[in-house]
């Protein structure tokens, strides 16, 4: 039997850079999907590794996101963009993103589990969801309760 022999002309992850480094998946899946959908082939390395033990993301450095070396510039552009104010929703309306009440930073996202205690919990084998519901400003660190008051 007879196997056609394939050179390979250069390894794939030679002509790939890092621009990014996640620690948690959900994240770097986002940033990957936004660069496909802007037609930049992007790949996360290490992300198998994470969800099999998320625990040792920070020991291996995280989810990195690679695109090819001539991409580069443009991806770390479409990434850098800054975080709309507004937007329109299909089927709801616009959508107004809130302002932390200290900084007024756009930078925000909704909390609704307790992380610190829930990965304590989840780490000891014992996970217990406990719930928060708080805003968070990634810029400055202030937690706030309703997004209602910032508005």
């Amino acid at each position: 039997m007879h196997f056609p022999l394939y050179r390979m002309t250069e390894p794939e992850s030679q002509s790939l850079q890092t621009i990014k480094q996640f620690r948690d998946l959900p994240e770097a899946l986002l940033a990957k999907g936004c660069l496909e959908s802007s037609g930049i082939e992007a790949l996360l390395a290490d992300d198998n590794m994470v969800r099999m033990d998320w625990f040792i993301s920070n020991l291996i450095g995280g989810i990195r996101l690679k695109v090819k070396t001539e991409d580069t510039e443009a991806a770390i552009a479409i990434l850098n963009q800054p975080i709309p104010e507004n937007f329109e929703v299909e089927g709801i309306g616009n959508y107004q993103q809130p302002h932390c009440p200290q900084c007024q930073s756009l930078d925000t996202t909704f909390e609704e589990l307790n992380k610190p205690l829930a990965y304590t919990s989840a780490y000891l084998s014992l996970p217990i969801p406990l719930h928060s519901k708080l805003w968070k400003c990634q810029s400055c660190g202030c937690e706030w309760q309703n997004a209602g008051s910032t508005e």
